[in-house]
């Protein structure tokens, strides 16, 4: 009767024990195998244990309409007045853009003193005086108040006069023409306080004629300051030793000395009362009854305002002066440090730092935006422990590659010339950690929100970039979007796989050393006979 298919299929059949043989090359080659057996064994299974990362690229599937920036910039030689953040895209442009944006005042020695509120926007400085209805040419007629100086008439103007006070300006510059008449007059007002001083002191029963000479010493004893004029277009060295930076620079000196730009309301009565702060702060406590710019700002209120609406015009502009500060001296605070985000569209475009002011016209050959890029990334900032933790999943370098801008430092050494930097930023996914996800907050006593698993690599360039003389350099940085994204994800192996390579270990080397052992015992067996 025929055997069952089942029952005749054995692929594991014995061999009786009577004819097996041991040798001791037997042992020595089953002692290799075992050997090398538990040594593939462990190696495997670490293998198996071991994650890898891998790299995949992809059209960028990103849905979200802007993306944000993040920056801390120093602007070594540019004031925190006059810096501005301008960004632009093929979308839209958004000027002096001041949310989430902040500014520190930096002084000559690289330290940031303190933080720089918004005391006073620029648009609601008043540019020059409404209240004055002549025009410049009506207010020449009768002579020239506001004295002309130039590099030698001013150091006279500064040895022979306590108080001087300078309109530093350009014949271009369009604020530098709107405020000419309110600057003649508030010349006209010194002088006409002057004169009335001399007359008061005047004895009507004594007959004295007096010489122009005389006359004109007289005026200048008693005239509260000297008001002068520069026009830097002529006098070019003289303003660039001054520091003129930008039209018009009001400057007011003491004892020759520069004590500080005028920054309040361009006004007659605001900046009379100005010169009398000023000299009052110069002369000390005690001494109040004998500031002569006290009779100035009584006859600048009776000179412009003659209405009831010029003076609740006048009232308005009193309201607002403790906001304004004069007293900070340029060499004491010639940089700015910006730092904050911006919300831009995800389009090609640019964020810039330029100098420009709404009332003043800068000087192009002055404003150097020599920087120092602390930090510039884009994208939702990572926690110190998401750093620490939660990018794990991602190759060496990464966190390096999204901010490759930090601690660079660009100076530019001439005039006319900006450093422009290109970013071209790719999108990147990656596999946050999971214990970064789940970290719990001991000391709040809940778990942290996950943080996203999006960040953007920077590959960048930067190159020097010469300008026009009539053009005002700016710090400028170009980003374009990468349309490939890059992720990366840990990869696995399979349990089934695991499980194969271990059957192929043992399968294979008792199948390897079999051979082998066939082949020595061949050899040895010819060798006998």
């Amino acid at each position: 009767m025929p055997r069952p298919f089942l029952a005749s299929l054995d692929m594991y059949r014995k061999v009786p024990v009577d004819l097996l043989e041991g040798t001791r090359r037997g042992s020595i080659l089953s002692t290799v195998a075992v050997f090398t057996m538990v040594l593939l064994f462990f190696l495997e299974t670490k293998a198996f244990f071991t994650t890898g990362l891998k790299t995949s690229l992809a059209l960028d599937g990103n849905q979200d309409s802007q993306i944000r920036v993040n920056f801390n910039i120093t602007m070594m030689d540019l004031k925190c007045e006059f810096a501005t953040v301008d960004v632009v895209s093929v979308l839209g442009t958004q000027q002096n853009v001041t949310q989430h944006v902040q500014k520190y005042p930096i002084d000559q020695y690289g330290v940031r003193q303190r933080f720089q509120q918004r005391n006073l926007k620029q648009h609601d400085v008043q540019m020059f005086d409404s209240t004055v209805q002549e025009t410049i040419e009506e207010l020449h007629a009768d002579g020239e108040d506001a004295v002309s100086l130039d590099e030698t008439t001013l150091e006279v103007a500064l040895e022979e006069n306590s108080y001087v006070f300078v309109d530093f300006f350009a014949n271009w510059c369009s604020h530098c023409r709107d405020l000419a008449p309110t600057w003649e007059t508030l010349a006209e007002v010194m002088n006409e306080v002057a004169e009335n001083r001399v007359d008061e002191k005047m004895d009507p029963r004594e007959e004295h004629e007096w010489s122009d000479e005389d006359w004109k010493e007289a005026m200048k004893v008693e005239l509260p300051v000297l008001i002068g004029k520069v026009d830097c277009v002529d006098h070019h060295d003289l303003c660039m030793e001054q520091g003129i930076r930008a039209y018009p620079t009001l400057k007011f000196f003491v004892d020759g000395e520069a004590k500080g730009d005028y920054r309040g309301h361009r006004t007659v009565v605001e900046m009379a009362h100005f010169i009398e702060e000023m000299e009052k702060e110069h002369k000390g406590k005690g001494e109040e009854d004998s500031v002569k710019s006290t009779d100035a700002k009584d006859a600048a209120k009776d000179r412009t305002l003659k209405t009831r609406e010029h003076e609740d015009y006048a009232s308005e502009l009193k309201a607002t002066r403790g906001r304004i500060r004069h007293s900070w001296a340029d060499e004491d605070h010639p940089g700015c440090q910006l730092s904050g985000f911006l919300l831009v569209d995800r389009a090609p475009g640019n964020f810039h730092i330029q100098a420009q002011s709404r009332g003043h016209d800068l000087a192009a050959h002055m404003t150097n935006v020599s920087h120092i890029i602390n930090h510039l990334s884009f994208g939702k900032p990572m926690s110190k422990y998401f750093i620490k933790e939660g990018l794990k999943n991602t190759p060496t370098g990464f966190l390096e590659s999204t901010k490759p801008f930090d601690g660079n430092v660009y100076v530019t050494h001439n005039v006319h010339e900006a450093h422009h930097h290109y970013l071209k930023v790719i999108t990147t996914e990656f596999d946050a950690d999971k214990l970064a996800k789940k970290k719990r907050d001991a000391k709040k006593g809940f778990y942290k929100p996950a943080e996203p698993n999006r960040a953007y690599q920077i590959l960048q360039s930067s190159q020097l970039s010469l300008y026009r003389s009539d053009i005002v350099p700016e710090a400028k940085f170009t980003y374009d979007l990468s349309p490939i994204a890059v992720s990366y994800s840990k990869t696995y192996r399979a349990w089934y796989d695991y499980f194969t390579s271990l059957m192929a270990i043992i399968g294979g080397t008792f199948t390897v050393v079999g051979m082998l052992e066939s082949g020595v015992h061949a050899i040895s067996s010819k060798k006998r006979r």
